[in-house]
């Protein structure tokens, strides 16, 4: 029996979290075209939506993701045109990973699996990621005498440094769940069984938290290595100025003063 292509991304909203299901594990979640865009519009729809407040991305099977599904992609050579491959990199890779760091809720990857190539670049964009024991992350692109694409070059040096970021790359190597910990992709690594609880727990503490104020902090940490120190202060000041204006900051004060535990709307 075929399955629905809307059946390759599962969706569902509850207590205020999105959670985006890859939904492909006979491919081990190779992402295809329609599984991308439908991605990137979910994440879209997180960010204008007040009832969503985090999001959680994971897949099923054991695969989080195998990277991009490359049947029907322009070949070496062949009839393509110059900047054929070029655009499909901005149009699908850059587009999806930059939809995840844009997204204006905190995005919880839930890594199950392997992540590979643009798999590994899906949940190394994510806010935070825990992964399953079983987890892999591969820079599996030199493998097919291939560069890093989907931003890989721009994510992998500012969380392990070039050097390291560099040695992933040249050689392709997989990296277990616990060395990934080590190396700061991962934020935590907790047994199968208790991966889909521990993303839960913290997309939920993040779906009570200060939205508007986790927003902005994610986008000026995000910015942080991309400017001077005078842009990122002055970043820092403009978006303390915004946050100061909504509801959930006056309740922080509030809390404060009155000595007790803040109720967060996220507005």
């Amino acid at each position: 029996m075929t399955r629905a292509p809307e059946d390759d991304v599962l969706h569902r909203t509850e207590n205020n979290v999105s959670w985006i299901t890859l939904n492909r594990p006979e491919a081990m979640n190779a992402v295809t075209w329609a599984q991308r865009e439908r991605v990137i519009a979910l994440l879209a729809e997180a960010s204008a939506d007040p009832a969503v407040r985090a999001v959680v991305l994971t897949a099923t099977g054991k695969g989080f993701c195998a990277g991009a599904d490359l049947r029907g992609a322009p070949a070496a050579g062949g009839d393509r045109v110059a900047g054929d491959v070029a655009r499909m990199i901005r149009l699908g890779a850059q587009r999806l990973i930059t939809a995840v760091l844009d997204c204006e809720k905190p995005v919880v990857a839930a890594v199950n699996g392997t992540a590979a190539g643009i798999g590994a670049h899906l949940a190394l964009a994510c806010d935070l990621v825990i992964a399953a024991e079983g987890a892999r992350f591969i820079e599996v692109f030199v493998r097919r005498g291939l560069v890093p694409d989907g931003g890989g070059a721009y994510l992998l040096p500012r969380l392990v440094g070039p050097q390291k970021a560099k040695e992933l790359m040249f050689f392709g190597d997989a990296v277990p769940a616990a060395e990934a910990e080590r190396l700061g992709l991962v934020n935590r690594v907790v047994p199968a069984e208790e991966l889909r609880t521990a993303a839960r727990e913290w997309a939920e503490r993040l779906a009570q938290g200060p939205t508007r104020a986790l927003a902005m902090t994610k986008q000026l940490v995000n910015a942080s290595l991309d400017g001077d120190r005078a842009a990122a202060l002055a970043a820092e000041a403009t978006a303390q100025e915004i946050n100061m204006a909504t509801a959930d900051a006056n309740e922080g004060v509030a809390s404060f003063v009155e000595r007790r535990t803040p109720t967060y709307l996220g507005r």
